[in-house]
């Protein structure tokens, strides 16, 4: 199940508004790039946008970027805006929690009520914990945990059984341990679940390995393991979770970008060739490297058949957990 999850789960999100196309020296450009951000400052759609942004803007295929966070709802918020307004200029950030939050009805909305741009980058997973803390590595969190699951509040940036939940009761089922026992400490946005780890709030903390990375860098925090195959160029002393114990946990967090319902296609192949025209600049490289994220690209229809492929595979991995 791990390993179809692996090959399952890729890239996630934006919102682009007030869109005018022109073309010079045969290079495309958007006048004004808006992004809808389903959650507070800070955490991974946050992340995903504004580097979006900056990578489009400093490379020229964009002349100006804005943001704009709605959170709510668990990401419903933003959701439900972009389909009552039906503006054809927005682009919104999402990523796998789309998924997870319409299984569990969190909202009533889908990706089928929005019109799916494209899937573009992946996260993988971390745990991390607080540089004071008396857990030194992976090792140290599954004993505690075993010792006494109550007394290991792990938190996250999403609902309680929702993605970051998901992941750290996948990560403890690979290592043998009751995934059902974790105590899962909910936030809103990763930002916000950050600051609960480092003022001792919570233990450890299930995040993207881009929202940790450069904290880690700092020494503020500690990376127990990341949930790769390999171990990354970004950071090869991290070990992946399988190397830690727990075995075959793979996953990585898809964000992409949709838009409103009723788009029509000619605006929509625009918004696939921006993004995609953004994979060939030195900018975005810059950007991709510094948050370790994974290029992911696809588009249209491709992109709607690996959600609903997605959706049957969490659905069922849910299920098993007793997330659903």
């Amino acid at each position: 199940m791990l390993k179809a999850l692996q090959a399952t789960f890729a890239v996630a999100a934006i919102s682009i508004a007030s869109i005018g196309a022109a073309f010079a020296d045969g290079h495309k450009v958007l006048d004004k790039v808006h992004f809808l951000i389903p959650g507070g400052a800070g955490g991974g759609w946050d992340g995903t946008a504004r580097g979006t942004g900056e990578a489009l803007t400093k490379s020229g295929l964009v002349g100006a970027a804005t943001y704009e966070n709605m959170s709510g709802g668990g990401g419903g918020k933003a959701i439900a805006h972009i389909i009552e307004t039906k503006d054809q200029g927005t682009l919104m950030v999402n990523s796998t929690p789309i998924v997870i939050r319409s299984l569990q009805k969190v909202f009533p909305q889908s990706f089928r009520d929005l019109t799916p741009i494209a899937g573009t980058i992946g996260d993988y997973a971390t745990l991390v914990v607080n540089k004071d803390s008396p857990i030194a590595d992976f090792a140290g969190l599954v004993d505690a945990y075993n010792a006494n699951p109550r007394k290991v509040a792990i938190g996250g940036g999403s609902v309680a059984g929702g993605m970051d939940h998901l992941v750290a009761a996948l990560v403890m089922k690979s290592t043998g341990a009751d995934p059902r026992q974790v105590k899962y400490i909910p936030y809103d946005a990763g930002g916000k679940a950050m600051a609960g780890l480092l003022s001792g709030e919570i233990k450890a903390l299930s995040t993207g390995f881009g929202e940790a990375i450069e904290l880690a860098r700092q020494g503020e925090v500690r990376i127990l393991c990341v949930t790769s195959a390999a171990r990354l160029e970004v950071s090869k002393e991290t070990p992946t979770c399988d190397e830690a114990g727990a075995e075959g946990a793979e996953f990585v967090n898809w964000r992409g970008f949709f838009a409103a319902p009723g788009l029509s296609k000619d605006k929509a192949e625009a918004f696939q060739k921006a993004l995609e025209e953004m994979y060939e600049t030195p900018e975005w490289v810059t950007v991709r490297d510094r948050n370790g994220w994974v290029d992911i690209f696809n588009k249209g229809d491709a992109f709607t058949t690996f959600l609903e492929t997605q959706e049957q595979q969490i659905g069922n991995l849910m299920r098993e957990l007793g997330f659903l």
